[in-house]
């Protein structure tokens, strides 16, 4: 296969690619060696295209025609292209690419790749609260595999922002509100995507995104402004993405809001003093869709000077504005860029291309003959219903309502239980809802003989259509009349020994372009809850969600929630897997629930006031408080019950004095005090009590996780060293500073038992 490949290689490539083959032992001095001799070959314009990266618009976004993308191809103009679904339409355009233009460069195939190609799996923030770097690691490699073999190489994934603002829509693609668990988690995705190095024929190349801060948007508007203190973009927002990086991540995306007042493309201090200098990136830096073209409406540049700027700051490849293609040889003529920057980034996406393998074998992703034996499989359907039971947060369960006895009459009510095509979630156009079961097709199956299913949809998603609409995006869900659908629920409740309510939002009230103002459950479902609550019978209401919702009223009155977030192709079985007691909830909070929308942001490892409230119960005038509401989280970071009980033993140091050179082992017992065999999610905070800079008044330092039989006891064990206790001081030095510390261990971050050491 590979030397009929090479055959049909154009002579100059086939070239410089035995010329390459002979420049030494050094993998990086052959790369060298062949992009330097290809740049040679090239022209200005062609160095411009490789900077060029269009959508084919197989996918949703907006598209180039197909007759006009091979036209570019064939011209070349494009170094890469995205949204294009399917090995046999990639083969066509890599065979363009490779066959019929002078140089033969292939392309670059990218796709958002979030949570699955065609096995979806939970949505990122789900995914967080498994708090399992192995079933993440598993779920991006399962990814690779789908996608790689349907042609994609690129996979704009794994989103490590860190967002503590739950009215950004976007919350639902990234890790929660913590810098630790972000950075354990990223790198997990960057593995899982790329494997050992890229080499395999299913490893495929992982972008962080988006650098930087896009999670602090005002307003959790999407698009919007960030503005913080560098201390605290060290502190609090960088850790993820820095650690994704040293996770050997070949490409980094920018993002679209303001930092310092510049838009992050065009930021050199974030590109290149942070990115590129103090944290030795030197891979590939594409914009995200059509920046570079909107740092106009930011006021900051028209598309000819934008995209000076754009390069300047080291951004490699231009999405969709086409002002690198465009604008930069007008420059060059004027002199605002020069040919050794043009030159830089285009060796870096020459560079990628090379890392990938496309060079020695462009048609690597487009063995067209092996997609159905590794796309949708028994095998990744299994992993993905696994993994999905793994992320679902039992949020309460007054009288042990769950698990479900599969007997006498369960109502399924709400307009999340028979939506099929909202399962997977956000950012999931490569699956194919057909394919999945909603969750009244699967409880139907499981409780087949045992016992019945009374279903009624009960309302709409949002009384207003208009709203509904815009919620809905490209997963609508059938509409009915309220009134008649209210009155058929609550006949069906009337029926029933127990209500199951499927609700919250549908799959694209959360992702880009998703901010809501009012995150409270929608106007129509929480008339409906409130009538299905009102029959006495006992309800269970199945939180289908994207972000932390305000649930004041449900946690006083539901018997038991919950959250099962968007589970992905396999959601509605993993569901009845849980609901009916087979496998016990073990996932964790990754942000905090908030009592009332007003308490935003609001998010554990916050810093103390000069005034904290000493009691969040009692109102106290002049602390930091509300007059009208708690300080109080709804649901702590961390939180999550299960259908077992745990209990914690005293918490034990080996030592309470640490020096520079020596650590502390931290021991805690934990026992299952339940009746089935269960996960606790054991977790580690520290407090720096006395620091150059103030410091949160706690922050998570590692967790375990544990799986007890009924009865079991096991010593769970931390070792805490100096270089866990380090921050960067206000000189952005990255420091520990001898003091005294208080370490905590425990269920969440509220329930916590604490201890104090001193570090010399």
């Amino acid at each position: 296969m590979k030397k009929h490949i090479k055959a049909l290689l154009p002579s100059v490539c086939l070239a410089l690619m035995c010329s390459c083959g002979h420049s030494g032992n050094d993998p990086d001095s052959r790369m060298d060696s062949f992009i330097d001799e290809l740049m040679g070959r090239m022209t200005l314009e062609q160095k411009l295209g490789q900077m060029n990266l269009v959508t084919g618009g197989d996918m949703v976004t907006g598209h180039v025609m197909t007759n006009e993308l091979e036209q570019m191809i064939r011209r070349q103009e494009i170094g890469g292209v995205f949204n294009v679904k399917g090995a046999g339409k990639i083969l066509e355009l890599q065979r363009i690419a490779v066959e019929e233009t002078e140089l033969g460069i292939p392309l670059l195939v990218g796709a958002d790749i979030i949570h699955g190609y065609e096995t979806i799996f939970p949505i990122p923030l789900a995914l967080s609260c498994s708090w399992d770097t192995v079933a993440i690691e598993k779920m991006a490699r399962i990814s690779a595999i789908e996608a790689s073999a349907s042609g994609i190489n690129w996979t704009y994934s794994p989103m490590v922002d860190i967002c503590r603002d739950p009215r950004w829509g976007r919350i639902a693609e990234g890790n929660g509100e913590d810098p630790y668990l972000g950075s354990v988690l990223g790198p997990a995705y960057v593995r899982g995507y790329q494997g050992k190095d890229m080499s395999g024929k299913d490893e495929i190349m992982a972008c962080v995104k988006h650098f930087a801060l896009y999670g602090a948007v005002e307003g959790g508007r999407d698009y919007n402004t960030v503005d913080m203190s560098r201390q605290r973009m060290f502190n609090e927002y960088f850790p993820p993405y820095k650690a994704a990086i040293r996770g050997g991540a070949a490409s980094v995306m920018n993002s679209f809001n303001l930092v310092d007042g510049i838009p992050a493309a065009a930021n050199k201090w974030l590109m290149v003093d942070v990115l590129r200098d103090r944290w030795g990136f030197d891979g590939l830096l594409v914009t995200d869709y059509d920046v570079i073209s909107e740092m106009s409406p930011h006021g900051y540049a028209p598309l000819p000077e934008a995209s000076v700027k754009a390069l300047e700051a080291g951004t490699d490849m231009d999405m969709v504005s086409s002002g690198y293609l465009t604008t930069l040889g007008q420059s060059l003529s004027g002199k605002a860029v020069t040919m050794a920057m043009i030159d830089k980034a285009c060796r870096r996406v020459l560079e990628a291309k090379y890392r990938l393998g496309l060079f020695d074998d462009p048609y690597k992703y487009c063995d067209t003959t092996s997609v159905a034996g590794k796309i949708y499989t028994t095998e990744h359907r299994r992993a993905a219903r696994e993994i999905a039971a793994e992320t679902f947060v039992l949020l309460k369960n007054d009288n042990q309502t769950l698990p479900l006895e599969p007997k006498g009459s369960i109502a399924l009510v709400g307009p999340m239980a028979d939506a099929a095509n909202n399962m997977c979630g956000m950012w999931s156009m490569t699956c194919t809802p057909s394919g999945h079961l909603s969750l009244l097709d699967a409880m139907t199956r499981e409780l087949s003989g045992k016992a019945e299913v009374i279903y009624s949809k009960g309302c709409n998603i949002y009384a207003d259509e208009t709203v509904e609409n815009n919620a809905n995006g490209i997963r609508p869900v059938r509409r009915g009349d309220d009134e008649t659908l209210l009155r058929q629920a609550l006949a069906a409740a009337a029926r029933a020994d127990v209500v199951v309510a499927a609700m919250g939002e549908s799959a694209e009230m959360s992702g880009e372009s998703a901010s809501r103002a009012d995150i409270k459950l929608p106007d129509v479902q929480q008339k409906l809850l409130r009538g299905l609550v009102a029959t006495g019978k006992p309800v269970v209401l199945l939180l289908f969600t994207g972000r932390p919702l305000v649930l004041t009223w449900e946690d006083a009155n539901v018997d038991a929630i919950l959250n099962v977030w968007f589970g992905g192709s396999e959601a509605a079985h993993a569901i009845c897997d849980v609901v009916f007691g087979k496998v016990s909830p073990s996932g964790k909070l990754t942000t905090t629930f908030p009592r009332h929308a007003g308490q935003i942001p609001l998010y554990y490892n916050h810093m103390n006031t000069s005034r904290p409230d000493p009691d969040p119960k009692v109102f106290n005038r002049y602390c930091s408080n509300y007059i009208d509401e708690s300080n109080e989280e709804l649901y702590p970071f961390g939180y999550g019950l299960s259908y077992a009980s745990f209990r914690y033993g005293d918490l034990s140091l080996d030592k309470t004095t640490l020096t520079a050179d020596g650590a502390i082992t931290a021991t805690v017992n934990v026992t299952n005090t339940g009746r089935c065999r269960a996960t606790e999610i054991v977790q580690l905070y520290t407090r720096d009590i006395y620091a150059s800079l103030a410091r949160p008044v706690k922050e998570l330092k590692g967790f375990r996780r544990v799986t007890l039989e009924p009865g079991e006891s096991r010593d769970v064990a931390f070792t805490i060293t100096p270089d866990m206790l380090r921050f960067y001081n206000p000189e952005l030095e990255y420091v520990w500073e001898p003091g005294e510390f208080d370490l905590m261990v425990g269920p969440d971050s509220r329930n916590l038992i604490t201890r104090r050491f001193e570090l010399k």
